[in-house]
């Protein structure tokens, strides 16, 4: 039987990139997103190997729907992949406190509620879980945004530290700039581009398939020794820690 992995946000950029690059590995990819039409557009790309399940991970309601797709089977890999900046006004404590909630929210309860109920199917030993974080966690500049991401650091070390006997390994993927996905949907200037390519010591954007080749190495048979480590994909705009 071929391994299994499920990857969430699933259905564009980095997670996209990253489920056909474990399809072609020869997993097994269940991908998971809110939005049907990306998710089928997405497994029509992958190929055969790929399956869907429409859910918001950020509802308890609705993680149950993933948990069914994977059944019995063994689950060999978990990329916390879900998550997005929300904007939103903060001219009042209100609106401060419904942003930042939302961004923990996107952010973090995707990543836990979904670890959370398929822990009991990751393989043993073997499992591999993968979040992913952003560059915005370890330089600013994102609000509520940064210190969601950076609540996942935090997570997976405890993630790490707990399961590591039972030959589980948790790891953090922290991306720096990266084009061809949402994140900066409308929100992006030519200037700000190139400001971002400029702050790199190798002078180019990322794409979404540099991140896929991380998750490669953290989830293939030479990385059984790499846990609780926050891995740096970002062409050196923050220097390692």
């Amino acid at each position: 039987m071929s391994r299994l992995a499920v990857v969430s946000g699933g259905g564009t950029g980095i997670g996209r990139s990253t489920a056909g690059m474990l399809a072609g590995e020869g997993y097994d990819v269940i991908i998971v997103g809110r939005r049907p039409d990306v998710l089928a557009d997405a497994v029509k790309w992958i190929g055969p190997q790929a399956s869907a399940v429409t859910a918001d991970v950020s509802d308890p309601a609705q993680i149950p729907a993933v948990v069914e797709a994977v059944g019995s089977r063994p689950l060999d890999v978990l990329v916390n992949n879900a998550g997005a900046f929300v904007p939103g006004d903060d001219s009042t404590l209100d609106q401060v406190a419904e942003q930042w909630r939302a961004n923990f929210d996107s952010n973090v309860l995707t990543a836990v509620l979904m670890t959370t109920a398929l822990l009991p199917s990751m393989r043993r030993p073997g499992g591999r879980i993968i979040l992913t974080s952003s560059i915005a966690a370890q330089k600013g500049g994102g609000g509520p945004y940064s210190a969601a991401k950076a609540a996942l650091h935090g997570y997976a070390l405890d993630l790490a530290t707990e399961l590591g006997e039972s030959g589980i390994t948790a790891n953090v993927i922290s991306p720096g700039y990266i084009t061809d996905s949402e994140f900066f949907t409308g929100r992006m200037t030519p200037e700000g581009h190139q400001a971002r390519v400029n702050a790199t010591l190798v002078k180019r954007a990322g794409e979404p398939q540099d991140i896929a080749e991380a998750v490669r190495w953290l989830t293939g048979p030479g990385s059984g020794y790499v846990t609780g480590q926050i891995i740096n994909v970002n062409g050196g705009s923050v220097l390692g820690r």
